[in-house]
């Protein structure tokens, strides 16, 4: 069973809103005494159990007590710094605010003595105004498949069995260059930079990228000087002197059937076309959702023209950094290592991070703002639905780990979702439960009233290719949709608490 985080509730805490400017709210909490004097019995029991005294065994000192020793101030001290969060919290849900960043609080009132009233000013998402995404059009690349891609495509099997041919012409993209290569790094010869019959396609990568400018036109014999600087390393610049010692073309073979035969499944080269057209338009078709993905979320971030809070792009950054991490780990590589090999550090990351982040809290933001304006609304029915969905793939990964449940399996869906129904159903009241309690629901409905957005204008947007031919949405994208956009990922797992609403007293 997961862990559910339980805040204290307190009755008759009454609360209220006032709206100040740059979407920041006052939100004014009054607690009565007798809540106090609860919080102060908890205390006392908190201290009891962290201290020992003589005569008494740890956890079983009586309050008066520990009032002579330590004092009701001390103890009033500690029950206000436990109770603050959950009272704010409590106030955040019943007026369902939106925070996105760590609030003010200062306790105007009950410091000493007697009710206590409570101050904090918070910033809060905004909700804006947005304009033109009932018109939106956005260009994708072409999902025909062209001959040149047809031939390319060819001309790579072929270069398989492509053969070299020695050339008296000068050098050009795509002939191979026998040298003798010698490097220096600024200035001081280098072993590891140096090789005889060093050979190199002209065209392809090398740690210089002069290579290629310079090899051109080159003829057999000539001494050839090229450098640049260090593509990973500041302050470093490598030479290079190449011979020429020989010059070969490549020479394709022949496209034939018994070539087609040799090189592939297929007897023919009618049925290699044939094949190659076919796995190409498959290609492109797969990867239309997640390039219309790109360029909704694209223009939809284009549709906010002012500036969006500070909190929330770093709060994005941060999101991002930890997914990075995250997938590092996964494949099995340190943070710091991937930092290490690319010569930048967590700063130059998160700098880079920023406008990324920044296109995605914009794009978010756009979202909301058209479900506002189009009045969208989320059922409970709809909650339940997800809050099911999610219960569902709790029990299957945990039916997986268990290894009840196999890839391999010969179950069909039906008797697989059978098998699983006890355990969903176990699942999904314990997640209801959790959710709820943490005042997470209004997280998991903002991401459904998003996805319902993001379905109207799916439904809006025009899509055309490069050409300006305008594409038939139903042919590109199939009846997948729903799970093809990463736009409808879900923002925040319903596992984690809203990360601005963690106790402020901490």
């Amino acid at each position: 069973m997961r862990a559910t985080n339980k805040r204290i509730h307190f009755r008759s805490v009454k609360s209220s809103i006032e709206s100040l400017e740059d979407n920041k709210i006052k939100v004014n909490i009054d607690v009565p005494e007798d809540q106090i004097e609860v919080a102060i019995d908890s205390a006392f029991q908190k201290i009891s159990m962290e201290v020992k005294l003589p005569g008494f065994r740890q956890g079983k000192a009586p309050r008066k007590v520990l009032e002579a020793k330590f004092g009701k101030e001390y103890a009033r001290t500690e029950a206000l710094n436990d109770i603050v969060g959950d009272v704010y919290f409590q106030a955040v849900n019943e007026h369902e605010l939106d925070v996105i960043a760590q609030p003010d609080i200062e306790i105007l009132e009950g410091q000493d003595s007697g009710p206590v009233t409570f101050e904090a000013v918070v910033e809060v998402r905004p909700v804006l105004d947005i304009q033109g995404y009932t018109d939106l059009v956005i260009e994708v690349s072409d999902p025909s498949v062209t001959q040149e891609e047809i031939d390319e495509s060819v001309n790579r099997l072929l270069e398989q069995a492509a053969e070299r041919s020695e050339i008296d012409r000068p050098a050009t993209t795509g002939d191979f260059i026998t040298m003798d290569l010698a490097g220096s790094i600024n200035g001081e010869p280098e072993e590891s930079l140096t090789a005889e019959g060093f050979v190199f396609e002209i065209g392809s990568s090398f740690i210089v990228e002069q290579i290629n400018s310079s090899l051109e036109g080159a003829e057999v014999g000539q001494k050839i000087k090229f450098g640049g600087a260090h593509p990973s390393e500041e302050h470093t610049e490598l030479e290079f002197q190449a011979e020429i010692i020989s010059i070969q073309e490549k020479v394709l073979p022949e496209l034939t059937d018994e070539l087609v035969s040799e090189l592939t499944e297929f007897e023919t080269v009618d049925l290699l076309i044939e094949d190659t057209e076919t796995r190409m338009a498959d290609m492109k078709k797969n990867q239309m959702p997640g390039q219309i993905s790109t360029k909704l979320a694209e223009a939809l971030s284009k549709l906010v023209n002012q500036d969006v809070p500070e909190a929330l792009i770093e709060e994005q950054t941060q999101q991002q950094v930890q997914d990075m991490a995250m997938r590092m780990a996964q494949q099995g590589m340190q943070f710091e290592q991937f930092l290490e090999a690319t010569n930048q550090s967590i700063e130059d990351l998160v700098a880079n991070m920023r406008e990324p982040a920044e296109q995605a809290v914009k794009t978010d933001l756009a979202l909301r703002g058209i479900a506002a304006a189009e009045k969208i609304e989320v059922l409970e029915d709809d909650i339940d639905n997800e809050i099911e969905n999610i219960a569902k793939q709790y029990a299957l990964q945990a039916a997986i780990q268990a290894e009840e449940i196999d890839f391999e399996s010969e179950m069909t869906p039906e008797e697989i979702d059978e098998y699983l129904a006890p355990n969903v159903e176990k699942e999904k009241k314990t997640l209801e439960e959790s959710l709820r309690e943490r005042g997470q629901i209004r997280y998991l409905k903002a991401d459904l009233l998003k996805q319902k957005a993001l379905k109207l204008v799916e439904e809006l947007v025009k899509i055309e290719d490069e050409n300006g031919n305008e594409l038939n949405k139903d042919e590109i994208l199939g009846e997948n949709t729903e799970n093809d956009s990463d736009l409808r990922q879900n923002s925040n797992n319903p596992e984690n608490t809203n990360p601005k609403e963690e106790d402020p007293s901490e």
